[in-house]
């Protein structure tokens, strides 16, 4: 579908809505807020779907023409600015820029990769390694940029068996995206829930039990993914050579020693970030919020004494446009809730679909939902609040059902214009990488893995960790 065709469409639709919403007898029952607010949620999330507007000026918009219309206060829509979690994911970006800045993570690309000897041993700890990155560095993005290097180098050493090289190009975005959500700063579609779940119930999701619900299921799927990725993109006969990756070939594709003795930076700002990671993990013994603990660290970071990046350098790693969407949405989605349009939406809903039922079409549509809005946050922005809404008439617990929407809307690698990520990893410069027809054949197989896994979560495990199903 070209963009000339799939904007008509969305914007036919949007205004074919609209106009059916200012007709006071079509739908009976509805408030004037609550027609305007689905009149404007509707506009812009056809917006982000067809037309190359900056997702970002969008949701400003909407959230100023809520706000003009009374529909939400003006201390609504710039209070969300002063979120805690946005000044949770600012300071997170400050400690992220000062890990970059050291080197740290060359350091730990070598001693993990350099240990394998067999292809499945250098998936896996590949795998691994890009895990843990999740701890350090916010955004999907971000962490594609920092492990480059380290692809780069693997590709070097792995230049005669091309099928390797492309199976490394997969698996880096590929689980990338998915161990995402063992973190509340892993993706900026996790603040978006969590706000919208303290907006919508009052339940607050803190950052150890995000960590102790996501942190297992990206272990899970992002080591699942690896052996998908590696049994669809290799045969037997690419899997059964030796592999030797030596730190010196690493170091040729990185600015800063892998090996050696640490530097006193890299010594200050490795236990900077064991601190902050120790007291996020530890909120509820000490009662400290993440925010203000992120915050120490961002300060300690950037001082002149022992910090390792200046201040200036590290707020421009910081992406303000995601931030400014983020709060936009946010109050978006205040207005769907207390203007009672999200209730009337999901009013239609059957009383009896049951928690089952109702947790897989939510993980199907998050899944799918990709395929329609290529912007994470967007998705969330979208779906969370009715998803939230829906759980409530559905009987299903709403932190449940909003955290298997947001794991499954992690799943976003069918097209390389699906996430930055694999678009970056799609088009490398002298490096044999994926085709669009090897994301296919990938995601065929991977997007139902995923969907089943989560919902095996949701239903099994997360009621073991205190988030049941039914409220």
């Amino acid at each position: 579908m070209t963009l000339t065709i799939r904007t008509t469409v969305a914007l036919c639709a949007a205004l074919s809505l609209c106009a059916a919403l200012a007709v006071p007898g079509v739908f009976p029952g509805l408030g004037g807020d609550a027609r305007f607010t689905l009149a404007v949620f509707a506009l812009a999330t056809c917006a982000w779907i067809g037309t190359p507007v900056d997702d970002t000026y969008v949701a400003l918009g909407a959230g100023l023409a809520l706000t003009v219309t009374g529909v939400i206060s003006s201390d609504t829509l710039f209070g969300t600015l002063g979120d805690s979690t946005v000044w949770l994911l600012i300071c997170a970006f400050v400690l992220a820029a000062a890990v970059t800045r050291t080197g740290l993570a060359g350091r730990a690309a070598a001693f993990l990769v350099g240990g394998a000897r067999t292809v499945r041993q250098l998936t896996h700890l590949t795998t691994a390694a890009l895990v843990v990155t999740a701890f350090a560095v916010p955004a999907t993005s971000g962490r594609a940029a920092l492990a480059l290097p380290v692809f780069l180098a693997l590709a070097k050493a792995l230049a005669g068996r091309g099928r390797l090289v492309v199976m490394l190009a997969l698996l880096f975005p590929t689980v990338i995206l998915l161990s995402a959500v063992a973190t509340l700063i892993g993706a900026g579609a996790h603040l978006i829930t969590v706000s919208v779940l303290w907006e919508a119930t009052g339940e607050r999701v803190g950052f150890t039990e995000w960590l102790l619900l996501g942190l297992p299921l990206a272990v899970v799927s992002s080591h699942l993914a690896a052996e998908t990725v590696l049994l669809t993109a290799t045969r037997r006969a690419d899997r059964t050579g030796p592999v030797r990756i030596t730190a010196e070939e690493i170091q040729r594709h990185s600015d800063r020693p892998v090996t050696g003795p640490w530097t006193q930076a890299e010594k200050r700002c490795a236990l900077l970030l064991g601190t902050v990671v120790t007291l996020w993990c530890g909120e509820p013994l000490h009662q400290v919020s993440p925010a203000v603990v992120a915050l120490i660290g961002a300060v300690v970071a950037a001082s002149p004494a022992l910090g390792t990046v200046g201040l200036k350098d590290a707020l421009k790693t910081v992406p303000w446009s995601l931030l400014l969407f983020m709060a936009a949405t946010m109050a978006m989605g205040v207005a769907l809730a207390e203007s009672g349009a999200a209730a009337w939406l999901v009013g239609g809903l059957p009383a009896r679909i049951g928690p089952l039922p109702f947790l897989a079409v939510v993980i199907a549509v998050s899944t799918a939902a990709h395929l329609v809005l290529q912007s994470r946050s967007a998705r969330s922005s979208v779906l969370v609040p009715l998803v939230v809404a829906a759980a409530v008439t559905a009987g299903v617990n709403p932190v449940a059902a909003a955290l298997a929407s947001t794991a499954a809307a992690g799943f976003c690698h069918t097209l390389p214009a699906s996430a930055k990520p694999v678009a970056l990893f799609a088009e490398i410069p002298g490096i044999p990488t994926y085709t669009p027809r090897d994301l296919l054949r990938l995601s065929a197989v991977l997007a139902p893995l995923t969907a089943a896994l989560v919902l095996l979560f949701a239903v099994t495990v997360w009621p073991a960790l205190g988030v049941p199903v039914t409220p």
